[in-house]
């Protein structure tokens, strides 16, 4: 498709990050965490995938960077606190929305990445990656739930004041 995929690497990268001053910053202040956590989760999760060649990516920005980069550092962190934004405290919501994201990356994003030779699918089937997203947007959404409705044992309560 293109003889420079590094160039839609940066863009999957960086355009997200465009979108950021429209989010608002109380938006930012109470959903980046659970953001980053998902996002470093992913990053764990990379390692897996990569031993078991679960998917393979072909481009790299950066040599020693793992090709998941672009992706978690802005389509994924970015894209997460929109979600989280527009449907956190509507579980259904936010299911459904997520659902139809990682459709969307499944299979025609994924078909994009492909042609343009930075990844596939090696030993995961689009079932499989499906279950994979939806157990992990279990866990974003768990994240923020803990993180806003949590009273430990010893009082420390984490509600966000938001």
């Amino acid at each position: 498709m293109t003889k420079h995929p590094k160039i839609w690497l940066w863009a999957i990268m960086l355009v997200p990050w465009l979108s950021v001053p429209f989010i608002g910053k109380k938006s930012i202040k109470r959903f980046f965490a659970a953001s980053l956590f998902i996002t470093l989760s992913i990053r764990l999760e990379s390692y897996i995938a990569e031993k078991r060649k679960w998917w393979w990516f072909y481009e790299r920005l950066f040599p020693k960077a793992r090709g998941e980069t672009p992706l978690l550092w802005g389509q994924y962190l970015v894209g997460s606190i929109w979600i989280l934004k527009y449907t956190y405290g509507h579980f259904f919501k936010y299911l459904i929305v997520n659902f139809f994201t990682d459709l969307f990356f499944i299979f025609p994003f994924s078909d994009f990445l492909k042609k343009l030779g930075v990844f596939s699918y090696v030993r995961l089937s689009r079932p499989q990656v499906m279950i994979i997203f939806f157990v992990k947007s279990l866990l974003l959404y768990g994240f923020q739930f803990v993180k806003e409705n949590v009273t430990f044992a010893n009082g420390i309560r984490l509600k966000s004041k938001n």
